[in-house]
């Protein structure tokens, strides 16, 4: 059940003149007064009329799990079809397009997740006319719904402003909302503002949310305020910023490309920016930990009966089975045939450089001469996240809304009359079946068949995990590995039933154990764009071929004889990196109608 003040997006055109979003109980809703008629005065004349504009500003939150194209395609973590945005980035080709554009199909523009130059500022815009009528509204509500409704929007637009800040660095600073009538061309015309400058104002906003504590906590699965921004939510969003920021990229004093107006990067590095991140992260497993942990059951977390566990920090909710309202996550990925019948696009294809990230059961690195690893029987006695999360050749697939337990095989087998008809590993790409020998199975939900609107999985942005992990690495790069690091790192570990990490480890050592259990612990989850571009990784593993497991017999008329493990590269194109792909382009009509906006370096 998803209460009324549970911020679920039902569509109501109808009530204002805008296309609104708002949630309800169907009963409560019922006994509501008749809402049509709303006018710019009686839409604040009371909390429940303007409780209908602030949850039309949760709405702009993106549906990310519906999105054609997800982050990961822009990883060495997924192999991806030839048609996508992504398909033109990973061969180097990236420019300014002429006007906002978001199309996964064949653009030239980087990836955008959800947001562009034009329906950012419609955020933005909704985020400041919410805070202006409640602060001119003010003595229609009480001091506790005033208070928690501007934090609210506060949040909201420092997280919009999150979102498209990693994508393009600096960003006009906007905290009214922009009037022709009554404002002049300068103030209009606003100019954008420094990265350090957009880093601060959000980071800021962030803080003081915090320090008002207006805000719960946390909410958990049957509370009618859950999917409402929370404490935990701004602090583990501040915490990140942080980390991001104070990252190789961002924080050397110098930008990966000439940058004079310092839009991209500091212009001073500062060691201690890790620190600040630390204490962030910190404070958050101080204050917080007490109501937040790992969920005990990794696989099951994204599970709509599980929503708001106590791992969940930050989510946009998702209703199954309503137009427009659902997500059709699972209809794009996963193993592409099922008991026989095309369930999938298959678009998520695992590359062999994430599957090997995984350990073996016993905690050690598949590199490691003494883990047991074998390259001819490479899925036996591997970690169990490997399991969890990947769809090897031989598995068993079942979820729940399966009548029986498959087998996925992704092996060549020149046996099949109709391989086409099978999920045997497509290396030309010219049809839906995964062409990396892999599929993903995390996330995937076990209660739904794949189709539209299919699903109810929220769409979970932050996790306890991360904050764990962000802690790690920036306690780590500041101080050294201490005891709190490894705490940090086995906490995780230990849940997936892994050995502690070896005492004694080089700060180093630990950088690259933190790296390695980040890329495992968040796979899939659109994390690995941002930890690439940050780490200024992007130039070293995009700028190469990612790696595909094909299987064939050594006598393939019969199979008769042995089944060999083969890796290889990707054949469908020659991909490329060039640094001005570590941000996004600006769309050539933002800058013609606002010449106090510079495009980003390289365009």
């Amino acid at each position: 059940m998803k209460y009324l003040h549970n911020i679920t997006y039902l569509k109501v055109a109808c009530l204002l003149l805008i296309s609104i979003s708002f949630s309800c109980d169907s009963e409560e809703f019922l006994e509501n007064e008749n809402k049509s008629k709303l006018t710019d005065q009686t839409q604040w004349q009371t909390e429940g009329n303007a409780d209908i504009f602030v949850n039309d500003v949760y709405s702009e939150i993106p549906r990310v799990c519906t999105l054609a194209e997800q982050l990961d395609y822009y990883t060495d973590d997924y192999n991806i079809s030839h048609y996508y945005t992504a398909s033109n980035w990973r061969q180097g080709i990236c420019q300014a397009p002429g006007s906002s554009n978001d199309s996964p199909w064949g653009g030239t523009y980087g990836p955008t997740n959800g947001y562009t130059w034009e329906n950012f500022f419609v955020k933005v815009r909704k985020s400041n006319t919410g805070l202006k009528e409640l602060e001119a509204n003010k003595e229609n509500f009480t001091p506790e719904y005033y208070n928690q409704r501007i934090d609210e929007l506060r949040f909201l637009r420092a997280y919009f402003y999150s979102e498209f800040f990693m994508h393009v660095g600096g960003l006009p600073i906007l905290t009214e909302p922009l009037d022709r009538n009554t404002m002049t061309e300068e103030e209009l015309l606003a100019p954008r503002a420094t990265f350090e400058e957009t880093f601060n104002f959000i980071t800021g906003e962030l803080g003081s949310i915090v320090d008002n504590g207006y805000l719960e906590i946390k909410y958990n699965n049957g509370d009618s305020n859950a999917g409402r921004a929370t404490l935990g939510a701004a602090l583990a969003l501040k915490g990140w910023l942080e980390l991001f920021a104070a990252s190789p990229l961002f924080n050397s004093g110098s930008g990966y490309l000439p940058d004079t107006g310092n839009f991209v990067h500091f212009a001073t590095a500062d060691n201690s920016r890790w620190a600040t991140a630390a204490a962030t992260n910190k404070k958050f497993i101080d204050e917080y930990g007490g109501v937040y942990d790992l969920f005990d059951d990794l696989p099951n977390l994204w599970r709509a009966s599980n929503e708001y566990n106590s791992e969940v920090i930050w989510d946009r909710q998702i209703v199954a089975n309503v137009s427009n309202m659902g997500s059709n996550y699972e209809r794009r990925g996963g193993a592409t045939y099922v008991l026989g019948q095309y369930m999938s696009w298959g678009n998520y294809n695992p590359t062999q450089e994430i599957v090997d990230q995984f350990d073996m059961a016993n905690g050690k690195p598949i590199t490691d001469p003494t883990s047991g690893y074998d390259p001819q029987n490479p899925y036996e006695n591997r970690e169990k996240r490997f399991y969890d999360f990947i769809v090897y050749d031989g598995a068993p697939y079942k979820l729940d809304w399966m009548p029986e337990e498959d087998i996925i095989y992704t092996r060549i087998d020149e046996t099949y009359t109709n391989p086409d008809k099978t999920n045997q590993i497509d290396l030309a790409g010219s049809t839906d079946v995964g062409d990396s020998g892999y599929y993903q199975k995390k996330r995937l939900n076990p209660d739904a068949a794949p189709g539209n609107d299919a699903s109810g999985q929220n769409d979970l942005f932050y996790r306890y995990a991360e904050v764990l992990l962000n802690f790690a690495e920036a306690q780590n790069e500041a101080f050294g590995p201490d005891q709190s690091v490894y705490d940090a790192i086995n906490k995780i570990r230990n849940r997936s039933d892994l050995a502690n990490l070896p005492s004694g480890l080089s700060k180093d050592d630990m950088r690259e154990a933190i790296h390695k259990e980040r890329r495992v612990e968040l796979c899939f989850e659109n994390k690995r764009y941002y930890d690439n571009k940050r780490l200024m990784q992007q130039e070293e593993f995009m700028g190469v071929a990612r790696h595909n497991m094909v299987i064939r017999n050594t006598v393939p008329s019969n199979n008769s004889g042995v089944w060999t493990y083969s890796v290889e590269p990707e054949v469908k194109y020659t991909p490329k990196f060039e640094a001005r792909q570590y941000m996004s382009p600006i769309p050539q009509n933002v800058i013609d109608q606002n010449p106090n906006i510079p495009q980003n370096p390289g365009y």
